[in-house]
């Protein structure tokens, strides 16, 4: 039996997903993680099987006066996919000044921190408790490849493959990997939760009007 993990860098598969949207009109941001998963077990052997999905992301909390109903939006999307049994490890935002060249000034940006930590953190730790077989990273962020290739080192028997986003493919990461493959985004389009979703309690989320 493969026994599989997920981890989902959600930032990176958002950006995707608005990507997708850009060139297509597309909007698949109401996409069911858990079973978009499921549809490419199939490429890992007939005998696999999910162990845990674990989605990794951040509430934008610094928009708490400006824009309330996003993050509403957020921890409604959390809570829906909660309810199909995906774990959330959330990070944070934190300040930064950096120089605008367009207004020639400096100017306060939130930044999302902690993120690719968590995701190298969290490999190692299901990797070292044999919690797994196959761990597949969804994203497209060379910035984990230092924690990938320490992996590689000290968990030889271990397999990792980067699962990549829409036009999120990078030719690093893939090196370093067993197995790459590219997600279709027509599974975006395939794998959207249902309008509402019934959480275990009963209480209905719809689907938002706008996002």
């Amino acid at each position: 039996m493969n026994r599989v993990i997920f981890l989902i860098d959600g930032f990176n598969i958002y950006h995707s997903i608005r990507q997708f949207k850009r060139d297509t009109s597309y909007n698949t941001r109401w996409l069911d993680l858990s079973s978009l998963c499921k549809s490419y077990l199939f490429l890992l052997g007939k005998t696999a099987t999910i162990q845990d999905i674990f989605y990794f992301s951040a509430i934008p909390y610094y928009l708490n006066n400006k824009n309330p109903d996003k993050i509403k939006r957020h921890k409604n999307y959390l809570a829906c996919l909660q309810s199909t049994g995906v774990k959330i490890e959330l990070g944070r935002f934190k300040e930064k000044t950096v120089f605008c060249d367009k207004c020639r000034s400096h100017i306060l940006k939130h930044e999302e921190k902690e993120t690719d930590v968590a995701i190298g953190v969290k490999a190692i730790e299901i990797f070292s408790q044999d919690y797994c077989d196959i761990a597949v990273v969804v994203t497209g962020d060379t910035d984990l490849s230092p924690a990938f290739k320490k992996c590689k080192e000290i968990f030889p028997n271990k397999k990792f493959i980067f699962a990549f986003p829409y036009k999120r493919k990078n030719k690093e990461l893939a090196s370093l990997a067993s197995d790459s493959f590219s997600i279709n985004p027509k599974q975006y389009i395939k794998n959207q939760f249902p309008n509402p979703v019934t959480l275990p309690n009963g209480y209905k989320i719809y689907k938002p009007n706008f996002w």
